[in-house]
C-alpha cells in the first residue's frame, strides 16, 4: 500500500482511476492538563499564616472560589480538614483548620463577597461548621444542571466549557492525613483554580437561556441549606431489606446504634467498625455468645473482636423486648405512602399524579433540565395525594401555587408548573 502522503497511483492502475475516499478521521487531540498559574502555594496553619492570608483576600476583588476536602470513608465526622481558597488579585490560599485557634477573620475578610462552590451542598454543613457562611453564592454544579449539561461534575463542566482537563485522582484520599502529601495539595489547589472562570461562562449562558433569575433564587435558597435528618438511619443499612420479622429488624437496629456509637467517639467510619453485611448476618443468626458471634459471617475484623462485648449485649436486649418495642416493618413517616400503592388505596390520587409526572417530564424536557430540579420529587407527590379542596380553576391554580410554596419550592418553579399541575388535577378527576 502506497505511503499516507503518496498521491501516486498503485501500479497497473490509471492515472485518472477514481480513488474511494478516506472516511477515516483523526481523534481529536486531548484536552491540555489544567496546571497551577501560580505554582503551590504553602497551607496556611497557623494564626499568623491566617493573617495575611485574610489580608490579602480582603484586598482582592471580585467573587471568591471556595471548596473543602472531607475524609469522608475515613472518618465519622463530616469536617473540613483543608479549605482552598482563589480570588483575583489574591491567588490561591490553602488553609488548614485543624490546627487553628479560629477562622473569624477569614469570614470577616470575605463579608459581603460572593462565593463559588461546586456541588455546595456537600461543602457548605462543613464550612459552617467552622464559622464560615456565605452571604451570596454561585453554585457551578446547580448551574450546569439548569442549564441542562448532562454530566456536572466538576472535571466535566471544566472540560466542556474551558476546554481544560483536570486530575481527579486523589477525590477519595484520606484528608485527615498529616501532613498532606504535595500531589493532594496540588490536586486540592486546582479545584478552585478555574472557579472564577467557569463561573463567568455559565452566567452568561443563564443570561443567554433566560435562566439568570432561577439561578438566583435557586443559589438564595442553598444560603439556609441544611442536611436533612434521616427519620430511622438505620433502615438504610445494605441489605436489611432482607430480614423478616420484627425481632430481626429490632436486631439489626441495636447493632446498628452500637455501631454508631462506637464510629462517633473514635471518629471512625461505621463501616470500617463493623460492615453492613456483618449486622445483617447477626439480625438473622441472633448468636447468643461471644464465640458464636465471631464465627458469624462478617465477624472477622478488629472492631468485630475489640467490641464484641458490644454487639452481644446489643443482641440480648433485642431478645428481652416485648413485641411492642420493637421496629414495625414500614418506616413511619409524615409523607404520603408510596405511589405505587396509590393505584390500590386511592385511585384518583394515582391518576393525579400518573398525569402530573408525565406533565412534569415534559416541561423539564421543553425547558432542558432534569425533572428533579424543575420541582422537587417530594412535592409533587404530597400535592397529588392532598391537593387543594377547590375545583374552580383560578382558585385551584393559586392554591396549588401557594402549597407548593409552603413545600419550599422557589418562584420560578411554582410559576412554571402550576397550570400543568391544574390541569393534571383537574383532568384526573373528571
Amino acid at each position: 500500500m502506497p505511503d499516507a502522503q503518496d498521491t501516486r497511483p498503485e501500479d497497473g492502475q490509471p492515472e485518472d482511476a477514481q480513488q474511494p475516499e478516506d472516511t477515516a478521521t483523526e481523534a481529536p487531540p486531548p484536552a491540555p492538563l489544567l496546571e497551577l498559574r501560580d505554582g503551590l502555594p504553602g497551607v496556611v496553619e497557623t494564626d499568623e499564616g491566617l493573617a495575611e492570608a485574610c489580608a490579602a483576600l480582603a484586598g482582592a476583588t471580585g467573587p471568591v472560589a471556595i471548596d473543602a476536602e472531607r475524609a469522608s470513608g475515613y472518618r465519622y465526622s463530616n469536617r473540613a480538614y483543608l479549605i482552598q481558597l482563589r480570588r483575583e488579585g489574591a491567588g490561591t490560599w490553602l488553609v488548614d483548620p485543624i490546627g487553628l485557634t479560629t477562622l473569624a477573620p477569614l469570614q470577616e475578610a470575605l463579608e459581603g463577597t460572593e462565593w463559588i462552590l461546586h456541588a455546595a451542598t456537600q461543602d457548605l454543613p462543613c464550612l459552617r461548621e467552622v464559622g464560615l457562611t456565605p452571604t451570596s453564592l454561585f453554585d457551578t454544579e446547580l448551574a450546569g444542571r439548569l442549564l441542562g449539561y448532562p454530566r456536572v461534575g466538576l472535571a466535566t463542566l471544566v472540560e466542556t466549557i474551558l476546554g481544560q482537563r483536570m486530575r481527579k485522582e486523589h477525590s477519595a484520599a484520606d484528608w485527615s492525613t498529616r501532613p498532606l502529601p504535595t500531589p493532594w495539595l496540588e490536586y486540592a489547589a486546582l479545584d478552585v483554580e478555574v472557579l472564577v472562570e467557569l463561573r463567568d461562562h455559565m452566567a452568561t449562558e443563564l443570561e443567554a437561556a433566560g435562566k439568570a433569575e432561577w439561578a438566583r433564587q435557586e443559589f438564595e435558597h442553598l444560603l439556609d441549606f441544611q442536611p436533612a435528618v434521616r427519620v430511622d438511619a438505620w433502615r438504610r443499612t445494605s441489605g436489611v431489606h432482607r430480614l423478616r420479622g420484627r425481632r430481626s429488624l429490632g436486631a439489626a437496629r441495636a447493632l446498628w446504634e452500637a455501631r454508631d456509637a462506637i464510629a462517633a467517639e473514635r471518629d471512625v467510619t461505621p463501616g470500617r467498625i463493623l460492615p453492613d453485611s456483618a449486622i445483617v448476618a447477626a439480625a438473622t443468626a441472633m448468636p447468643t455468645d461471644r464465640r458464636a458471634l465471631l464465627s458469624t459471617q462478617g465477624f472477622h475484623g478488629r472492631g468485630a473482636s475489640r467490641y464484641s462485648s458490644a454487639w452481644v449485649d446489643a443482641l440480648q436486649r433485642v431478645r428481652d423486648m416485648s413485641e411492642e418495642e420493637l421496629p414495625s416493618r414500614a418506616p413511619r413517616g409524615d409523607g404520603p405512602p408510596h405511589p405505587r400503592t396509590w393505584a390500590e388505596r386511592e385511585p384518583v390520587a394515582d391518576r393525579r399524579f400518573k398525569a402530573a409526572r408525565e406533565a412534569m417530564l415534559n416541561l423539564a424536557e421543553v425547558h432542558h433540565l432534569p425533572v428533579e430540579n424543575l420541582l422537587t420529587p417530594d412535592y409533587l407527590r404530597r400535592l397529588m395525594w392532598a391537593p387543594p379542596s377547590t375545583r374552580e380553576p383560578a382558585e385551584l391554580a393559586e392554591a396549588v401555587r401557594t402549597q407548593l410554596t409552603a413545600y419550599g419550592a422557589r418562584p420560578w418553579q411554582a410559576g412554571l408548573v402550576t397550570g400543568a399541575l391544574v390541569g393534571a388535577i383537574l383532568g384526573a378527576e373528571q
